[in-house]
């Protein structure tokens, strides 16, 4: 049995402890500090066990999205909506009522968490805001204490560099998605030093970290266990920042810089959605190129995990496979495994394994009856996702004229990943048998269809739809997957390997259209889309999208939503490509719909085979959203600090 004390020794050395412990309540507390908290310098930074010592803290501070709270949000686009009631107070809902401001006053996501400190084993104790600043400080503080590094070889001192090179970079790049751009400090700041750095453009910034994101790429090794430093802690380096983690985020930032926000600024009406800055896009598909081509050359420990099923609604690989799309994102009855499979790039350590059932695991499901117990709190995907992102399996999206989409059969010959991820009328929610004269009987089966047993707004799905993408189905009272038996483990990584082709996908066509490639990698932009349907057993882009470079930009953005559907990125796509305020991206809806077949029918048929009429969507939710929301808002108690550091236009 793996003990909390063995997961977080996946990321520590014997190494003194280090703490250099600001209290981290706003964007400059990092400067203070505490008497009790100066470590000597000869002993901190001397050595390659005492420097990493003191890195691995910045490891620690990443925060768990799904678990930083006993009920947390990260789904903030047009993708999810919570059920009503005890749902109303997430972020979730508070984006949609433009309530940006409760991003650090809503206390239960990973944006903004009091308190806040490094404690390892603290789940609760870790977010974005708070540690990036105090980590920010960190890596300077390393960087200027490089020379002290005396006793190391120089693949120790490269390693050391490269690590504090990327989190510097890192922990800016995660804070602009959110609020643009700041001053890039390359050196720690004295508690009495006066602050007068003026706020940076986004694409100012950028620059600064693609600075830092390829020096790290430069000093870092592909794989710590093939090095004389890793050796030392073989085969628990799986966590540890290497060159294909800082070539990830050196293509992403520049990616996001060549964005039509970052190029053009905040506008209400898309129309500049397609204007990309392409010379940022150029550089950025170098350096995702460089990356691919070092996976697809079999020089790293990376490649997409298998989708290969032989029972896709349970989630159950089939026998050949050796790898599992399912396990990117949970394990289940694999000892607490950290998921992640052989696909994820960038990720915290998990520290408390358990800590997903407590509570994250337990809403995502049914709570009438308590089918799903504790917290009354449901994520669920909204019907218009659902019906854009999960096209057909012929490749087009279902509104294509030619896709073949029925509406009397809307679940048949959908993307596979329809099937992995969403659950759907007369889906057999409940595994083990529920006895009849049990009230919850009703619900072995979903009743997804417009007046349901199972369209409880405020107690199951006020959309027609579940996910069970992060968390099983199983997840549930009767089938206990959540329980301690079923070592249920969920954890989101921050970066995976699909989610970089797609990057490269977008930045070649942003420059070239579907025929771009890099000059150091050989698929085009359609090559690497076709790359992620092959693997799932889709259809491959159609040639009428193919042809026209907005309509294949349509499809690589769909092709995300489909691939990174729920992992937290659709708010930051929207925000960055100008369309959160633009019709149809700036609604939720729910699937609505009369079954035609009796409940017998589930029994004995594939849920996907059924037929249904006045197949509809009905509007639950128009958010009204100005230019300002292109942007959260910062604290107001750090744009009074000084003059150069202003609040976000419009807040």
């Amino acid at each position: 049995m793996m003990t909390m004390k063995k997961i977080y020794g996946i990321l520590a050395y014997s190494a003194i402890a280090v703490c250099i412990s600001a209290g981290m309540t706003s964007c400059t507390d990092y400067l203070d500090k505490e008497a009790d908290s100066t470590v000597s310098e000869d002993v901190s930074f001397v050595n390659f066990n005492n420097f990493q010592g003191y890195i691995e803290e910045m490891y620690n501070c990443i925060p768990d999205k799904e678990k930083c709270y006993w009920v947390t949000s990260f789904n903030w686009g047009d993708d999810e909506i919570m059920n009503s009631g005890l749902g109303d107070s997430h972020m979730t809902h508070q984006v949609d009522l433009g309530a940006f401001r409760n991003w650090s006053t809503n206390n239960q996501n990973w944006l903004y968490r009091t308190p806040v400190n490094s404690d390892p084993m603290n789940k609760f104790n870790h977010s974005l805001w708070r540690h990036a600043w105090y980590c920010i400080r960190k890596a300077n503080m390393g960087l200027e204490n490089l020379d002290k590094l005396t006793v190391a070889s120089q693949e120790e001192k490269n390693i050391i560099a490269g690590q504090l090179y990327f989190f510097r970079a890192w922990w800016y790049e995660e804070l602009m998605q959110w609020f643009g751009g700041f001053p890039y400090l390359k050196h720690s700041i004295a508690a009495t030093q006066k602050m007068e750095y003026p706020r940076l453009s986004f694409q100012e910034c950028a620059d600064s970290c693609a600075e830092d994101f390829r020096k790290a790429a430069d000093l870092l090794p592909v794989n710590w266990d093939k090095t004389t430093v890793g050796r030392k802690t073989l085969g628990k380096n799986d966590l540890r920042i290497n060159k294909i983690t800082a070539l990830g985020y050196l293509g992403k930032v520049l990616l996001w810089a060549s964005s039509p926000l970052m190029e053009h600024g905040a506008e209400l009406d898309g129309k500049k959605t397609y204007d990309y800055n392409k010379e940022y896009a150029r550089r950025s598909a170098e350096a995702f190129g460089e990356l691919l081509a070092l996976v697809e050359s079999g020089q790293t420990q990376y490649a997409l995990a298998e989708f290969d099923y032989s029972d896709i609604y349970n989630h159950i690989k089939s026998s050949s496979a050796k790898t599992c799309y399912s396990d990117i994102f949970y394990t289940t009855g694999q000892n607490w495994k950290m998921p992640g499979s052989t696909e994820a790039i960038m990720r915290g350590p998990s520290t408390d394994y358990n800590g997903s059932n407590w509570n994250f695991t337990k809403t995502w499901g049914t709570k009438i009856n308590s089918l799903v117990e504790h917290d009354n709190v449901i994520h669920q995907p909204t019907a218009n996702y659902v019906n854009y992102a999960y096209g057909m399996a012929n490749g087009l999206p279902i509104t294509d004229p030619n896709s073949g989409f029925d509406p009397e059969h809307p679940f048949k010959n959908r993307d596979p990943r329809f099937y992995h991820d969403i659950i759907f009328d007369g889906f057999k929610y409940v595994n083990t048998t529920i006895p009849a004269s049990d009230p919850s009987h009703n619900q072995q089966y979903t009743g997804f269809y417009t007046g349901g047993q199972t369209r409880d707004a405020a107690n199951a799905s006020r959309t027609g739809y579940y996910t069970q993408k992060l968390v099983p189905h199983t997840a549930n009272k009767f089938d206990g997957a959540y329980n301690w038996s079923g070592s249920l483990h969920v954890y989101l990584p921050y970066m995976r390997l699909a989610d970089i082709y797609l990057m490269y996908a977008e930045a070649c066509a942003a420059f070239g259209g579907a025929s771009a490639k890099s000059t150091n990698y050989g698929k085009t932009a359609e090559d690497a889309i076709n790359v992620l349907r092959d693997r799932v057993g889709s259809g491959h882009v159609n040639a009428s999208y193919v042809a026209d470079d907005h309509k294949f930009m349509d499809e690589v953005r769909r092709e995300r939503a489909a691939e990174l559907a729920f992992e937290g990125f659709r708010f930051n796509d929207l925000q960055r490509w100008l369309l959160l305020t633009v019709y149809p991206y700036n609604i939720k809806t729910s699937q609505e719909f009369d079954r035609q077949e009796n409940e017998s029918f589930f029994k004995n048929n594939d849920p996907r085979d059924a037929k249904v009429s006045n197949w509809r969507e009905k509007n639950i939710v128009t958010r009204v959203f100005g230019t300002k929301h292109y942007w959260f808002p910062l604290l107001d108690k750090d744009i009074y600090l000084y003059e150069d550091f202003p609040q976000n236009p419009g807040w």
